[in-house]
């Protein structure tokens, strides 16, 4: 009895003792609930803020972006003539299948001229759903004839206001990019105000409105920044289904809107590939994110119709081929360093000669050759030989297919976006560098010294970091494309400024690190750098809100009203590819070409209609017309007399060298050029010599326009 009384008594004894020890557990535990309650509040409240911040921004910018398309144009007060010639070149070509669709009978009757065009290139009957991306077109005149706004709002004013609300929709997926990276929103904040700042770099929708690119770069956006959450690790199940989800959608949509998405896409899949190489991505996802790509872009070429030039891709045969490829090498990551290396040259080689041969069986069963004059230009700007193909030249002699400007980086640099960038891209490419090796070789050794790297280059930033890399380079080798890398730089060099991996891989090369430093320097620098862009640049920006200008183009107003008054609905027109877009959107005429020049028959048309513009005879130029059914031409004497560009690369010029014709002007030719038999024939018609009147009739003309018709002549 006494053993259990004590054991009792020992339990009470020591139940006793423990009291003050559980009372001060309970204590601990209802500190540490309080804690996470308190943590999980302040998460809810920071995400619900900066989610605020991003919406409040993009709406902002699609204000802002608005406001300057007013400003310059004074666009609510002009007429409608001059409202559609502010649609320059391809614009005007793309808003007037939008307009086309609005004033058709019936959607039905709209669609069913858009599948069966004849108006658009003459004495032919295309499918404009099939050869153009104009499905936004399509689905935006639909719904403004079912939505109860025709009272309230124009049809154009509708289209201009979804672009810029795009623009929105566009910040919004920058700045969340950079929130995902760096886990704070005010990465996102100083991401969409350099985006802002950088205007000039980063876009150019307020004055070229209905361009694909802008349509398809805020879905690109989009997708970037579905990938971006779907490379991070952890995710449940769910959470990873519906970002595939999201991707999927992103995808198809840039795909749907933008005939050049497969070029890009293609650089997103070679990312994605040295990723994979270099066990730097998980493999699971990188293939999901390969099938995405094709199903999306097999997707739209359904919807275009089985558009050719979608099947023929290089981005269809690569993804195919990598895909391929690794049924056929299942132990590419298995072994010592030389090893992997071997295997990886091996698999390199594989997916090269596996791409070029299914690509080249596709082109060859289909007969396509709707992109070769894209080979030709890259072939001769990267210096494989010249050539005197007129369509690649054409390219080459635009300023805007050239290198990237250097004073771009001057005004990048106004900003302090170029140096925080250089500044972010540096330790990540040196830690991207080391992890790569680190994987490839399989050391323990080298694992340990490495680790402390290791969580600077999480997948997602790796991805982020391969993806600036790359289009980086595609923008300094083409000035045109340097929208998809500046708008992504305000994303990057906000995530490196904010970011504490960054922070951490720098402090401790310099022996200064420690946490409480790290935290201060992430935020204070950050804000430092707000209030800096702030400073400098918010007077700017309100200057700019504030100037007005108008737009003013009395020449080309007359002839369109001269067209509209004087010719015939079913007259014929032919001239220049940028001036022939405006003719077919503000008067409605037929047209001989125009400029959507990714078919092979136009660009042949092309260069036969600018004949007029060469040093052929007026026999000869006639017959071209009519074998075109043209009833007018078109000459402006801004081409006939060009100086915008130097010797070499002025129409006239491109046009004599294909002819075989020496050019005009001082300087030297190739030997085998020769001089022409016939002056040429924009300077010569206007002389009124009878071997040109008995052709060609002048009907129209002022200080930049002269309009012919053909006569009735045998």
């Amino acid at each position: 009895m006494t053993t259990v009384r004590q054991r009792r008594g020992g339990r009470v004894t020591e139940g006793a003792e423990d009291q003050p020890s559980e009372e001060k557990n309970v204590k601990s535990d209802g500190k540490v609930l309080s804690d996470l309650t308190g943590g999980k509040l302040w998460n809810i409240l920071s995400i619900t803020l900066g989610g605020i911040v991003a919406i409040g921004l993009g709406l902002l910018t699609s204000f802002y972006v608005a406001t300057l398309h007013e400003n310059d144009l004074w666009f609510s007060n002009i007429k409608e003539v001059e409202r559609e010639i502010s649609f320059r070149t391809e614009c005007g070509l793309y808003y007037s299948y939008y307009k086309q669709m609005i004033q058709a009978a019936s959607i039905q009757q709209g669609l069913h001229g858009l599948v069966y065009d004849n108006k658009t290139e003459s004495v032919r009957t295309i499918n404009i759903l099939e050869r153009m991306n104009v499905y936004q077109e399509v689905f935006l005149s639909i719904l403004y004839r079912i939505l109860p706004i025709q009272q309230y709002l124009e049809p154009v004013y509708f289209y201009i206001y979804t672009l810029f609300g795009l623009q929105a929709v566009y910040v919004f997926a920058l700045y969340v990019t950079s929130w995902l990276l760096s886990g704070t929103w005010l990465s996102g904040l100083l991401a969409a105000c350099w985006y802002i700042t950088n205007r000039i770099d980063t876009t150019r929708v307020e004055f070229t409105i209905p361009l694909r690119e802008n349509w398809a770069l805020p879905f690109f956006a989009v997708q970037i920044a579905a990938i971006t959450y779907l490379l991070r690790t952890h995710l449940q199940p769910a959470q990873e289904r519906l970002t595939l989800l999201a991707v999927f959608v992103a995808t198809f949509l840039f795909s749907l809107t933008w005939q050049f998405n497969q070029f890009m896409m293609l650089i997103q899949a070679l990312a994605l590939f040295i990723l994979d190489c270099f066990d730097m991505l998980p493999t699971a996802k990188v293939t999901w994110l390969y099938i995405i790509q094709i199903s999306g872009l097999l997707l739209v070429c359904v919807l275009q119709f089985f558009n050719s030039m979608i099947l023929g891709s290089l981005l269809i045969s690569f993804n195919a081929s990598v895909l391929i490829a690794r049924t056929i090498q299942k132990n590419l990551k298995k072994g010592n360093l030389f090893n992997r290396l071997g295997k990886l040259i091996l698999h390199v080689l594989l997916v090269s000669s596996l791409t070029l041969l299914v690509n080249k069986f596709i082109k060859k069963s289909l007969n396509l050759e709707s992109d070769e004059h894209i080979f030709k230009f890259l072939k001769a700007k990267f210096g494989f030989g010249s050539t005197r193909d007129f369509d690649a030249n054409l390219y080459l002699c635009e300023e805007a297919f050239g290198l990237l400007p250097l004073n771009t980086f001057s005004r990048l640099s106004d900003t302090l976006l170029f140096y925080v960038y250089i500044f972010s891209l540096f330790p990540l490419t040196v830690a991207a560098l080391i992890v790569a090796f680190r994987n490839l070789s399989g050391s323990n050794q080298i694992q340990e010294k490495a680790e402390e790297y290791t969580i600077t280059l999480k997948p997602e930033a790796a991805y982020n970091l391969i993806h600036t890399v790359l289009f980086g380079c595609l923008a300094l080798s083409t000035m045109r494309m340097k929208y998809l890398w500046t708008s992504h730089m305000c994303v990057f060099a906000s995530f490196g400024l904010c970011s504490t991996e960054v922070w951490r891989l720098i402090l401790k090369c310099v022996h200064l690190y420690t946490s409480q430093r790290t935290q201060m320097i992430k935020y204070s620098i950050p804000i430092i750098t707000l209030l800096y862009i702030s400073y400098k640049f918010w007077p700017g920006i309100m200057d700019e809100l504030s100037e007005l200008r108008e737009f003013y183009d009395p020449d080309t107003v007359e002839l369109m009203n001269w067209i509209k008054s004087n010719t015939p609905n079913t007259a014929v027109f032919a001239g220049s590819m940028q001036l022939l877009a405006g003719v077919k959107l503000c008067t409605g005429r037929t047209l001989t070409n125009h400029p959507h020049y990714e078919d092979k028959h136009l660009r042949e048309r092309t260069k036969q209609i600018y004949q007029i513009y060469a040093k052929r005879s007026p026999e000869d130029v006639y017959r071209i017309l009519q074998s075109f059914g043209t009833d007018y031409v078109i000459l402006e004497d801004s081409i006939c007399y060009e100086r915008r560009h130097s010797r070499g690369c002025r129409l006239r010029d491109l046009l004599d060298t294909a002819n075989g014709h020496i050019m005009d002007g001082l300087g030297e030719s190739e030997p085998d050029l020769k001089p022409s038999l016939y002056p040429r024939f924009c300077e010569e018609i206007k002389k009124n010599l009878p071997s040109y009147t008995l052709r060609f009739i002048r009907v129209f003309q002022n200080k930049t326009f002269h309009v012919y018709k053909l006569a009735k002549y045998k």
